[in-house]
């Protein structure tokens, strides 16, 4: 495969449009090089834009995102972007959890109120 892409190329690839493409790059998560007004991405910014994608998927800010992909330009290592990452996995299934316990509860009052009414219903419909 090319180590050039072209706009058009990666938002078929990632299922996005070119103007999502095109934001990530006015946030400078990604930096293609130009040739004229056309785009010319390489490898690291088709790898960059599936960390984005991935990031956003797992519901990570773009904030998040971009701290992220910088810890990996000063740290090639990678310990630090990947002590981090463990760390925002974490808040992020914290996060996850707390909303499904908050959903559950949210349905079983739900449940209790249809309920209610159910019997409700009932009743003044049996008179």
């Amino acid at each position: 495969m090319s180590d050039n892409y072209s706009i058009t190329d990666l938002a078929r690839e990632f299922d996005v449009t070119t103007r999502t493409i095109r934001f990530y790059e006015d946030q400078e998560l990604i930096a293609p090089a130009r040739q004229g007004q056309t785009r010319i991405y390489s490898h690291r910014d088709r790898v960059r834009l599936r960390l984005i994608m991935r990031g956003k998927r797992l519901g990570f800010s773009l904030k998040e995102i971009r701290d992220l992909l910088d810890l990996y330009d000063t740290d090639r290592s990678e310990i630090m972007q990947l002590t981090i990452l463990v760390d925002k996995i974490n808040e992020r299934r914290d996060t996850l959890r707390k909303q499904r316990q908050d959903i559950d509860a949210t349905l079983d009052e739900l449940d209790k109120l249809e309920e209610a009414c159910q019997e409700e219903l009932t009743r003044k419909s049996g008179n």
